[in-house]
């Protein structure tokens, strides 16, 4: 097994010196060290350690000092660990994804040459399409700490105190060579010409324009929102890269089910199937699905039952994702399945066989039941 020693040296030292954020970045790296070579539940665990004891370290004398708003005292930020759930991008975003990461690690050989780009990456879509994962997947990427900003902090009812607490963010960031996420950005940078917002409001959006042109070229913010319509258009100059997070689409929604429900086994080719039934859903109900539905699984001491699943995503949903039923189909549900897949998605009797885990011939029998009814 090849780990890289440099890492555990640095697990060590940071250790020693009570460095939480130097302790977590050495842990994760020493465990996709472990994971790249096949030791995949010791780097779980050892993942898992670095986010259970996390206080005790800081009761052991180490404090972190972060900004605070100065009536609540509530820290400003707070730093979050790397995500260990993959992303799923659609082609256009993996590109600019990999274009930000490629200018990020090659910064200073881009501004020798006048190249450099504002490392800014907006991300806009709506709930669930992954913007919160794909910052933390930033900062993976590029080995540096994650600072996610708390608007229930930030944001006070004070006048002038959201501007002083936004300065206060955007000094404490560069020194750490970390990635800013300002998640909800349109609560804070906001059109200037909406006639329905306080003049103090219209300064922040101000602060946040003059902070973003004060940081030094290897800064990197992550911003996202859910309305891009109400941000500011000088907001959106300030972000040089720029990702739409819509809804996957039909192959991107495969390789979710793929990972999440079928663990990345599956050799029965049973996720396109889910990708053409599962429109509409974004990533989040996706993996809250299929997980559910191995929940079930290990409560009932059985296989997961795939064919409930499409039950579930064959009911109207009404803007939200309808339950994993706990029990497994029985006969006469399993038949409703297997007519509505042939009625609304042409899916074939050998196709829809391997979803309900029965014979083709059963699936031959409910149809040819169906069309006896009619």
């Amino acid at each position: 097994m090849t780990i890289e020693m440099k890492n555990v040296l640095e697990l060590a030292d940071a250790a020693l010196s009570a460095d939480y954020t130097r302790v977590r970045r050495a842990a994760n790296a020493l465990a996709r060290d472990l994971d790249k070579n096949g030791e995949t539940s010791i780097a779980k665990e050892l993942k898992a350690l670095v986010r259970k004891r996390g206080v005790p370290l800081k009761a052991s004398g180490y404090v972190e000092s972060l900004p605070v708003d100065s009536k609540s005292r509530l820290p400003l930020v707070e730093e979050q660990t790397w995500p260990d759930t993959p992303i799923f991008l659609n082609e256009g975003g993996w590109h600019v994804f990999s274009d930000f990461i490629a200018d990020a690690r090659r910064i200073d050989d881009l501004s020798a040459k006048g190249l450099a780009s504002r490392l800014g990456l907006l991300l806009s879509g709506p709930p669930g399409t992954g913007k919160s994962l794909l910052a933390g997947h930033i900062a993976a990427q590029l080995s540096r700490p994650l600072y996610v900003v708390r608007l229930d902090s930030v944001i006070s009812s004070l006048l002038g105190d959201t501007a002083k607490n936004i300065r206060s963010v955007f000094d404490f960031v560069p020194a750490r060579n970390a990635v800013l996420f300002l998640d909800e950005m349109d609560a804070v940078a906001k059109l200037r010409d909406d006639r329905h917002e306080l003049g103090e409001l219209k300064r922040v959006v101000n602060t946040v324009i003059q902070a973003l042109d004060g940081l030094d070229p290897s800064s990197i913010v992550v911003a996202a929102t859910n309305h891009a319509h109400l941000l500011d258009p000088a907001i959106w100059r300030r972000f040089p890269y720029k990702i739409e997070l819509g809804l996957p689409d039909e192959s991107v929604r495969a390789d979710l089910w793929r990972h999440f429900l079928f663990e990345d086994k599956d050799e029965e080719g049973r996720a396109e199937l889910f990708g053409v039934v599962s429109e509409g859903l974004s990533g989040a109900d996706i993996e809250t699905m299929s997980l559910s539905a191995r929940r079930h699984a290990v409560h009932e001491s059985r296989n997961i039952d795939f064919g409930a699943v499409v039950a579930a995503l064959l009911e109207p949903r009404s803007g939200r994702t309808v339950p994993v039923q706990r029990q497994p189909l029985d006969a006469e549900q399993k038949r409703q399945v297997a007519i509505a897949l042939k009625e609304k998605y042409a899916i074939g009797g050998a196709d829809t066989a391997r979803i309900l885990g029965v014979s083709r011939q059963a699936i031959y029998a409910y149809l040819k039941q169906q069309e006896g009814e009619v």
